[in-house]
């Protein structure tokens, strides 16, 4: 059963709360100082926490605690509550932190109503977090190849400046990623990273998710909503998938870039926010802007810092430790034994143009774990991968079962193996001479020479066989 903190300095209100919350069925805890109330907290972490705002003959007010237990358990609610409010007491309570802010008198229905919902909201963020962690999303770049290691420069560059950054790439090839590693690197790593896709909202929830909504008549009815521009002040709001949202908002979201403020839906009152925002798009913001789709203003406004992030079929050199990693990963989510990818295998996801990128390889991994279970470190065989990656798999990538080998002489024989094996290598490692004479052990200049012999030109190593 949930824990509530209650943190008055006035004992009536503390036993009113104290007895309509275990009422409910909840337990509860009392403080009347702040030095009571901090010492109770870290004593054990509660629920939530239900604070006034001023505390009589204490060192802090109900703000200070609030910013204490924000940043040493941000996971856990806090609701505000004072008989002397204003929008601007409850604009910063927000700002801070606190999930709502309730005046004086209160009736109990409300209070329960919000307290319901602040659990509610934290045991979804927890469960998130948890799967999140569990499934491995990650705020790092994974491979070696010379595109992922020129984006890791540039994001150790970008990232502490504060600069605003637009990230473009395909989908599924780790934009997010990358916006997370800029805020962990950031001064604002200590705050909020908050995502807002803007491709999977209808239009006219765009607004309502960006700028929340000011409660009405009846907050009961309906209750003051922050948007995601208030939940990631002091930290980084992601605009994924920039180019879907409307017209009309991208004029808006000019104006928050321009004055850091902005109106709750319904709303009169301009709220502050201290920010980064950090926009991506698969789409060409480019031709959105010629076709009249995307407001050039806004454009040059999230583009100080552009980033492109690689498509798979770009870094084909990293796929082995990719997979490798999604590999481990499922194994760990999925209890099952972690197994390894046969030379077969990898080079048959090598040479994949990968239309999903990262994502469908993370997601080709978790099929394989299923549909193909064995002993701990057995091998996947290539004809273990789904059949359209066999299908779309180069020739070259398999030694021809038609060419009858046994009918030639030796020298010809190995030089059909070898014309077969060396096209499949190049094609596995994007024609790059250097890596393809490292992993078969030849030296660059004798592959150059054993290629010039075979007749191997130029089209077989851009993978047109």
């Amino acid at each position: 059963m949930s824990e509530i903190l209650i943190i008055d300095d006035e004992p009536d209100i503390r036993l009113l709360i104290d007895a309509i919350l275990r009422d409910e069925g909840y337990t509860t805890r009392n403080a009347g100082t702040s030095d009571d109330a901090v010492a109770a907290f870290r004593d054990r972490k509660p629920s939530m926490v239900v604070l006034d705002v001023w505390l009589q003959n204490s060192p802090l007010d109900g703000i200070g605690i609030l910013q204490i237990m924000k940043a040493e358990a941000p996971e856990v609610p806090v609701v505000m509550i004072s008989g002397h409010g204003t929008i601007e007491m409850a604009v910063n309570a927000i700002q801070f932190g606190a999930y709502d802010f309730i005046e004086k008198p209160f009736k109990s229905d409300r209070l329960l109503l919000i307290i319901q919902r602040a659990l509610e909201a934290a045991k979804l963020a927890s469960e998130n977090a948890e799967l999140r962690l569990r499934v491995g999303a990650n705020s790092e770049l994974t491979g070696s190849s010379a595109a992922i290691t020129g984006l890791r420069h540039a994001i150790e560059k970008v990232a502490p400046t504060g600069s605003r950054v637009l990230l473009s790439g395909a989908a599924g090839a780790g934009k997010e990623v990358v916006a997370r590693m800029i805020h962990a690197q950031s001064k604002r790593a200590d705050g909020p990273f908050v995502v807002l896709n803007c491709a999977i909202l209808a239009p006219e929830r765009v607004e309502v998710e960006l700028f929340g909504t000011e409660a009405g008549a009846d907050p009961n009815a309906q209750p003051r909503r922050a948007g995601v521009l208030e939940r990631a002040h002091g930290g980084t709001l992601l605009l994924d998938e920039i180019a879907d949202m409307p017209l009309e908002t991208q004029g808006k979201i000019v104006r928050v870039l321009q004055d850091q403020s902005f109106e709750r839906i319904g709303g009169s009152t301009r709220v502050k926010v201290d920010l980064r925002i950090i926009a991506s798009s698969a789409r060409d913001l480019q031709a959105a802007i010629a076709a009249g789709r995307f407001r050039q203003d806004l454009y040059y406004r999230l583009a100080v810092v552009p980033l492109r992030v690689p498509s798979l079929r770009e870094r084909r050199e990293d796929i082995p430790e990719l997979a490798a990693l999604f590999l481990k990963r499922a194994a760990e989510t999925s209890g099952l034994p972690p197994r390894v990818l046969s030379s077969e295998a990898l080079a048959a996801l090598q040479v994949h143009d990968w239309p999903g990128n990262v994502r469908q390889l993370r997601n080709v991994m978790d099929w394989l774990m299923i549909m193909h279970p064995g002993e701990a470190g057995e091998a996947f065989r290539a004809d273990h991968l789904p059949g359209e990656i066999g299908a779309h798999a180069p020739r070259a990538l398999a030694i021809d079962p038609l060419a009858d080998i046994m009918a030639l002489p030796l020298r010809e024989a190995r030089d059909v193996f070898e014309t077969q094996y060396l096209q499949a290598q190049l094609l596995r490692f994007g024609g790059n001479i250097s890596r393809t004479a490292n992993f078969v052990g030849m030296e660059r200049s004798a592959l150059h020479r054993k290629l010039k012999q075979l007749g191997i030109g130029a089209e077989d190593r851009a993978g047109s066989a």
